[in-house]
């Protein structure tokens, strides 16, 4: 019987696919149920403890009463956490989506955009749009093409309210593009840390400070500023584990035992099985240094969106209580291993008055104890002056419908 695997197409990049990709733009996709259904004290304190983030802002309900919120608030990354699914898929929807039209490519997330609208508040529950919004065909750094696929998340309150948008760029690349990628990875040694070098870290740790309550004007700061860096590592399966509790799973539904088995009669491949034939999630490659061997990588790896948390801790401890994070845009470029340690580093390039906001321009970035580059980003702050505090930028649109129309329409300019 011949398989998917035996076409002679298996692993190219095909115009066929491309366009079947390109159908879906547009079409709601069905999310998984969201870690967390409402706003909790609870789950703002496990989800920002799990990146290592104690702020009282989001962590201690007797702090925001007296800051410029009158409440407590979510940290800007919570949104992963959250989200029921705004629309219901129709027929037609799942007849588009059925099926992946990149089946046996690689693929890996590259770049993540943000943009928030307004804060997430103690007991506001979350409905999220999530849909394709855009298509390129490029040529892959390692030879062959590659297909830049753009999906959505936007995100409205309770009452309705755009509250962010969030983009995510994933490339999908040509399978033998993916075996040169592989043979880059396995080339990486991995040695002990020295004391000294321990040492450092926890000083880092140690000498961490935030702003605050102390309020940061938008006239004390000056291009070429530092943020203060912020360390997270040496990377552990624990943190891992960790990171889990707050975050929960994302792409395998949660459950274990006769829940998780009630999934996997529905999406066996989200269940590959183990060295000893048991089936266990796909993203074990995280933790199970086993799994990452057998898909070409030396050793198991963080996420994209725990990066993403860093750069917003290093982002939110310098801002300060009264500031407000607008944009983030990283771009993933390398593996971050267990083992690995990254140290977060930020520097003021810009500060300018846009339609009466007062924007901070940071370049920040993630960078691994060999002295590379693993994520870089661009972050837009807006402060208070001593006149005025911070005005929350408008949503460019009131509903997500509209939203989405916006989007697209971006995309295809």
């Amino acid at each position: 019987m011949t398989t998917l695997t035996d076409r002679p197409d298996y692993g190219l990049l095909t115009d066929e696919a491309v366009e079947r990709s390109r159908r879906r733009i547009g079409v709601p996709q069905r999310r998984l149920p969201p870690h967390n259904l409402e706003v909790t004290a609870d789950g703002l304190r496990h989800f920002a403890l799990g990146y290592g983030d104690d702020n009282p802002l989001w962590c201690d309900p007797a702090h925001g009463p007296d800051t410029r919120w009158q409440g407590t608030i979510a940290p800007p990354n919570f949104l992963y956490t959250m989200g029921e699914n705004a629309v219901e898929q129709d027929d037609r929807a799942k007849a588009i989506l059925k099926g992946d039209p990149f089946a046996g490519l690689g693929a890996y997330q590259a770049v993540m955009e943000f943009e928030y609208y307004r804060p997430l508040r103690l007991g506001d529950r979350c409905s999220c749009l999530r849909t394709q919004v855009g298509v390129q065909v490029k040529t892959s750094s390692f030879g062959g093409r590659a297909a830049h696929v753009t999906n959505d998340f936007l995100f409205a309150d309770g009452a309705g309210q755009v509250v962010a948008v969030q983009r995510g760029t994933w490339i999908h690349t040509e399978r033998h593009t993916g075996r040169k990628r592989a043979g880059e990875k396995q080339s990486r040694d991995f040695p002990p840390y020295t004391e000294e070098e321990l040492a450092e870290i926890d000083a880092a740790y140690d000498a961490e400070s935030r702003r605050g309550a102390r309020t940061r004007y938008f006239e004390d700061v000056s291009v070429g500023d530092e943020l203060q860096p912020r360390v997270k590592g040496p990377l552990t399966v624990t943190d891992v584990v960790v990171w889990h509790v707050g975050w929960g799973m994302q792409l395998t539904p949660p459950g274990a035992f006769a829940v998780a088995r009630r999934v996997r009669r529905k999406a066996p491949g989200l269940y590959p099985p183990n060295a000893r034939n048991i089936p266990d999630t796909v993203q074990r490659l995280h933790w199970e240094p086993e799994r990452a061997h057998e898909l070409g990588i030396p050793m198991s790896y963080d996420y994209g969106g725990m990066r993403e948390t860093w750069l917003t801790h290093a982002l939110t401890d310098w801002m300060g209580d009264d500031g407000w994070l607008f944009r983030l845009r990283c771009e993933h470029r390398k593996f971050n291993y267990i083992g690995d340690t990254t140290w977060v580093r930020g520097t003021v390039v810009d500060k300018v008055v846009v339609d009466g906001r007062n924007e901070v321009h940071i370049d920040i970035s993630c960078h691994n104890q060999r002295g590379e580059v693993s994520t870089p980003g661009r972050a837009v702050v807006l402060l208070p002056d001593r006149r005025s505090p911070v005005r929350l930028p408008d949503p460019p649109a009131d509903s997500l419908g509209d939203l989405l129309d916006l989007e697209i329409a971006r995309f295809a300019d």
